[in-house]
């Protein structure tokens, strides 16, 4: 069975940083990144760098976002890396699900060391929640928990390509969330890992039906749309024609595989 990661969720995490800055860390500083860590190999400390700079250069090309903050010198984003699952936990706070966690204002990432997947779904993840809203708005309460979710899930292939083989069978076995349920659901209240792994698969499911049926270009104008009028149905209507979330679920729906 595949391994599934359960990411921290954004903006959880403004009082419990401060534990993280009383803290005395080393620090490895490149163009965009600041990252901060007690007991790094120095090996995994140089893919960190590289893959950081990599998923920055990539993260807004692959989704077609404008950027107007660049993360120069004291604009730089910071990455902590706790040695250990149970530090990462006691300073952020995060459930134990939790791999890891982000402030997007702040350009803040959390995660701990030894966690296999930390370069290639965990960074990308996380980084693609502090990109998307940058460009949606930080405080733009229009945007509900799953679309964010799915923008920064959507950056993790691996959940990418497993994303709607657990939607289909929650389908078969009549726990699908409707997505007008799901934007009233928070994963960081859940304590069932499987309700926790379906929320993030219908989230890119959803970016995924998008991409997919209406590519690249009308999902920078929903986000648009959604940063400007800061209303979904507005936002659904104007670049896709959905009436409502409910019209844009009943499409989903319709596109996922039945077999």
């Amino acid at each position: 069975m595949k391994k599934i990661i359960f990411l921290g969720l954004l903006f959880f995490l403004a009082v419990s940083s401060l534990f993280a800055q009383e803290e005395k860390w080393q620090e490895e500083k490149s163009t965009h990144f600041i990252i901060y860590y007690h007991n790094l190999d120095a090996e995994f400390l140089r893919q960190l760098v590289n893959k950081a700079e990599y998923y920055y250069d990539n993260i807004t090309s692959d989704l077609g976002f404008n950027r107007f903050n660049f993360w120069l010198w004291d604009e730089r984003a910071k990455i902590y890396v706790y040695d250990d699952p149970q530090s990462y936990i006691l300073g952020t706070g995060q459930p134990v699900w939790s791999a890891g966690a982000v402030i997007p204002r702040s350009k803040v990432i959390y995660a701990f060391a030894g966690e296999e997947d930390f370069l290639n779904t965990i960074l990308p993840h996380e980084m693609g929640h502090i990109i998307f809203r940058e460009f949606v708005g930080f405080d733009n309460t229009a945007v509900p928990l799953w679309l964010d979710e799915g923008i920064a899930s959507y950056q993790e292939q691996s959940r990418r390509e497993a994303a709607n083989e657990l939607v289909k069978d929650a389908l078969k076995e009549y726990r699908f969330i409707d997505l007008q349920d799901l934007s009233g659901i928070s994963p960081q209240v859940m304590r069932n890992t499987a309700s926790v792994a379906l929320f993030y698969a219908e989230a890119v499911s959803v970016i995924n039906y998008l991409m997919q049926v209406f590519g690249r270009d009308k999902l920078v104008l929903f986000c648009q749309y959604l940063r400007d009028y800061r209303n979904l149905q507005v936002a659904l209507a104007r670049a896709y024609s959905f009436a409502d979330v409910a019209g844009l679920n009943q499409a989903w729906k319709d596109y996922l595989p039945k077999e």
